[in-house]
């Protein structure tokens, strides 16, 4: 059964937008500009990301880094707090679909429907995460974790 929802890509595969991240971490020399390239390649690689960014791990909190989408205020984030905070406490991604219906979320945007939070670790250390929103309920399926997980894996290298 479908819900009628394009979950396509917009610019390839899983695989070929991993490999654009790759080549962009390669063109740029300064860690700050890779950070910002991720989050403008994943934040195109898919119509229905409406909000995409990367936070990283400071003095217990996670500190906004760079973002495409509107303005959050929640740019530092205590871990156990929010989708965001228990994903790093849990060291785990977590997906969820309707954030109306999840009293841990801590609300950025009225449109924001779904949200994936995906933790960048080296080994058991979490550097930070991936975070992104959706205006659509239920947007997030198994081919954005494997997506966002590989972009994880590779930024955990530049951290």
């Amino acid at each position: 059964m479908t819900d009628g929802l394009d979950r396509s890509p917009a610019s390839g595969s899983v695989a070929a937008t991993l490999e654009t991240i790759r080549r962009s971490l390669d063109e740029h020399v300064d860690r700050d500009a890779r950070l910002r390239a991720v989050v403008r390649i994943l934040s195109a690689s898919r119509p229905y990301y409406s909000w995409t960014g990367i936070y990283l791990l400071d003095a217990g909190s996670l500190v906004l880094h760079n973002q495409i989408g509107p303005p959050t205020p929640h740019e530092r984030t205590p871990i156990g707090q929010g989708i965001c905070g228990l994903a790093a406490r849990e060291r785990r991604s977590v997906v969820v679909p309707d954030v109306t219906r999840d009293p841990r979320y801590l609300a950025c945007s009225l449109a924001t429907r779904s949200e994936i939070v995906v933790p960048i670790m080296r080994g058991a250390e979490v550097l930070g995460e991936i975070d992104v929103d959706s205006d659509r309920l239920d947007a997030f399926g198994v081919e954005d974790r494997v997506l966002l997980e590989g972009a994880a894996a590779l930024v955990a290298g530049l951290l």
